[in-house]
């Protein structure tokens, strides 16, 4: 009986220091030091969430750059179920799934004239990357160009300076945020007479 009321405590205060006290410390410390990251990095534009700096969305239109395939959730995009295909490189249906997704970029891109880069063909481990390499930016450069009516050499330019180093000089790849590039080009576009998509 003796130990029966131990765990009973112990359980209580458990749930009651690591269910209810650490977290809200944790929150009350992220809110205080880290605000804007602690809230989802949201960017705003004209009073409203257009999307977030670190969760990848759904590109479809030939005017905006695309990013990664994803495999969160049915329809992908999915922050709330991330995760990537969990298919193998011997897999006939990852296989195939690259073969059409690589058939569709060309289709998409005829202008291109860079190989097809990985990073566009294949999902990354959350599904929701925000990112894509910067060759994967100037593959999409001339169809984007085109359906914008803006000179190649103009969004060049913007992919130049849309692109973000490694973290800390050494870690992974230099890549550019899509979201933040796609509202860089509404803005290039407005001032190029050009109304930005809705």
């Amino acid at each position: 009986m003796f130990q029966f009321g131990a765990a009973i405590r112990m359980t209580i205060v458990s749930v009651v220091l690591l269910g209810l006290i650490y977290p809200l410390a944790m929150t009350g410390a992220a809110q205080a030091i880290f605000p804007r990251e602690a809230n989802g990095s949201l960017v705003m534009r004209d009073g409203k969430v257009v999307g977030s700096d670190l969760i990848g969305q759904l590109w479809s239109k030939p005017e905006d750059f695309q990013g990664r395939p994803s495999a969160a959730g049915k329809n992908g995009y999915d922050p709330t179920a991330t995760g990537g295909t969990n298919l193998g490189p011997t897999s006939a249906k990852l296989i195939a799934a690259t073969k059409a997704t690589i058939a569709q970029l060309r289709k998409q891109n005829p202008q291109a004239t860079l190989p097809v880069p990985i990073d566009l063909v294949t999902s990354s481990g959350s599904g929701i990357d925000p990112d894509i390499s910067v060759r994967g930016a100037y593959y999409q450069a001339p169809r984007v160009a085109l359906a914008r009516h803006l000179q190649l050499a103009r969004v060049d330019a913007l992919i130049a300076r849309s692109i973000e180093p490694r973290e800390l000089g050494i870690l992974g790849e230099p890549h550019v945020n899509v979201l933040e590039l796609n509202l860089a080009l509404d803005a290039l576009s407005k001032r190029g007479g050009r109304p930005s998509k809705d």
